[in-house]
């Protein structure tokens, strides 16, 4: 079983059977009478985000790639396992998981990480870094001789990596992702026009017309969005349009761009030759983001694709590399 432990989406590859589950990194607690018990979990915990009374509380137990809440983690990885073996207890006793890490993270993080997934019932736990899932899993070279540069936008980090024979030849991780861009709309909306709006209205906005570069005709498709006003303090209904949401993500696409001109900078001479005729691919559910690849052309001159599946691209590679044994070397024990 391979696990993509993502901070906005988890997804869960089987053996011989593909991605089996994909959901929100939500857990929903409860507390009754002092005792902590999980109510929801993925889905059904992401549709109570911002609408909890006091007595219910929805967690994203992952910040920046990284569990940021063991004991909620814990909880929610054993119901992701559970939910995958359709809840018959002794078939998923002692499974072999793969789960992907970012390549900044910490030996402590990572510790966090082969716990939670020990204690959720897995009999062995082997690491693998988000960089080289990703390249696995958009079928780039990885094993050969050839450099490859592969940028992972994630909800909380983005990856920035060359590839060459197995092996990470240079990364960098940015702490700036998926939550970054919609912190960056809900604040735009509050400073210019006045009006709070949640996280969820916020991603909405992003999926629907978020864009990376300001749009041909300067203003572009227009989007209508409620919240509450902070002068009146009554809920409102406001319009804006692509440039503006261009304008908010600028801040956060040029963190984007700043990591790979630094990876292109730190690059061997050998390698940047090879990423000159490979280009750079973009995976994760940031490279959904519209004209984002435009971006990255503009500023780097190198071609820029974007993979056929960007978001299952770290779960496809790591349930690779645990059934390939050609990629048996990628997989960490600690």
């Amino acid at each position: 079983m391979a696990i993509d432990l993502g901070t906005a989406n988890t997804l869960v590859y089987v053996r011989g059977r593909g991605i089996v589950l994909n959901e929100p990194s939500v857990v929903a607690i409860e507390t009754i009478a002092g005792v902590r018990k999980v109510r929801a979990v993925g889905d059904d915990a992401k549709l109570m985000m911002g609408k909890t009374p006091d007595s219910i509380e929805a967690i994203r137990p992952m910040r920046d790639g990284v569990i940021a809440d063991i004991d909620v983690a814990e909880q929610m990885i054993k119901h992701f396992i559970q939910k995958v073996h359709g809840g018959k207890r002794r078939a998923w006793r002692f499974p072999e998981i793969v789960i992907c890490v970012p390549s900044g993270s910490t030996k402590v993080e990572r510790r966090a990480i082969r716990d939670a997934a020990s204690n959720a019932g897995a009999s062995q736990v082997w690491l693998i870094e988000e960089p080289m899932a990703a390249a696995i899993g958009a079928e780039m070279p990885v094993t050969e001789p050839i450099g490859s540069m592969v940028v992972d936008i994630g909800g909380g980090t983005t990856e920035v990596a060359v590839l060459s024979l197995r092996g990470l030849a240079y990364t960098t991780s940015v702490r700036v992702g998926g939550d970054k861009m919609d912190e960056a709309i809900a604040s735009y909306v509050r400073r210019n026009h006045n009006l709070l709006i949640g996280e969820s209205t916020a991603e909405r906005i992003k999926k629907e017309v978020g864009i990376a570069k300001m749009p041909a005709d300067g203003k572009g498709e227009t989007i209508h969005i409620k919240g509450r006003d902070l002068v009146n303090g009554v809920p409102k209904e406001i319009a804006i349009t692509q440039s503006q949401i261009a304008e908010a993500l600028s801040e956060p696409v040029a963190a984007i761009v700043e990591g790979v001109r630094i990876a292109l900078e730190n690059t061997a001479p050998e390698l940047a030759a090879d990423i000159v005729d490979q280009g750079i691919v973009l995976t994760g559910g940031g490279a959904l983001l519209k004209g984002i690849d435009e971006v990255l052309r503009d500023a780097t001159g190198l071609p820029v694709s974007v993979a056929d599946d960007p978001l299952s691209c770290v779960a496809l590679g790591t349930g690779r590399a645990l059934e390939d044994p050609m990629f048996r070397g990628v997989l960490q024990t600690a």
